[in-house]
């Protein structure tokens, strides 16, 4: 079992669509997908993802399954410097790491500062984590404390094109890593690929293992530099 994770392209968010970099991406990203044995594709309900996807569905005619729970990770939390709602997955670092239960892969949605948020953040997180799953389960993989169960292996690779914030919940569920951890961490570039793979070396029982995290290797050998939306440092655009 194969799932593959797509962000969406460079993002006029003003629009909720993509920018005139953001098409030219979404259609390399379609001549490398277009190429793959592709069981499903999912989709985020949200323009610029659906955009995205249009590149590839239109190239491959082919229709994605969209969820409502793939859109990006909603909720605010009040920002202690403002006392404004604010994102719940962005802070300065010396903020968040000195709060213990932000390294809690199984409490970070309970945690005091989540539970300020105006919405109901642990509900949020446990709607993508019985999302996730429950498409998992139609591929016969079901979820059983941190691992998963099957009857028999399946080839599928399944292509799910969303946003940055909702993939790192996915695979800190997947993978029992803290969400706080991998939104501050981990960066995912625009059109990126992240693809994780199920391991199955005892009999019945599978882990989900990353093989990349963030490929952008379809931008690089088309000469299109990477974008850094929603990212803070210089970003390395190697030349091929």
């Amino acid at each position: 079992m194969r799932i593959i994770f797509i962000r969406h392209g460079d993002p006029d968010y003003s629009i909720d669509s993509l920018t005139e970099k953001g098409w030219r991406e979404a259609k390399l990203l379609a001549e490398r997908v277009s190429k793959w044995d592709v069981s499903a594709f999912y989709c985020s309900p949200l323009g610029r993802a659906r955009a995205t996807a249009s590149c590839t569905l239109n190239k491959v005619g082919r229709t994605a399954t969209e969820y409502p729970w793939l859109r990006e990770f909603e909720g605010h939390v009040v920002n202690p410097a403002t006392g404004h709602d604010y994102i719940c997955w962005d802070f300065m670092p010396d903020y968040w790491t000195e709060m213990e239960d932000m390294y809690d892969r199984d409490n970070w949605a309970v945690s005091k500062l989540m539970s300020s948020s105006s919405n109901d953040i642990n509900h949020e997180w446990q709607s993508v984590c019985n999302g996730i799953d429950g498409i998992l389960a139609g591929y016969g993989y079901i979820r059983k404390g941190r691992y998963y169960t099957f009857d028999k292996h399946s080839d599928d690779t399944i292509v799910i094109f969303c946003h940055f914030g909702v993939t790192m919940v996915m695979l800190a569920h997947i993978l029992g890593i803290s969400a706080p951890v991998l939104w501050h961490g981990t960066f995912l570039a625009p059109t990126s690929v992240t693809i994780l793979n199920s391991e199955e070396r005892q009999p019945g029982r599978a882990y989900f293992r990353s093989q990349v995290i963030g490929d952008t290797s379809h931008l690089s050998f088309a000469g299109e530099p990477v974008s850094d939306s929603g990212y803070f440092s210089e970003i390395f655009n190697e030349v091929w």
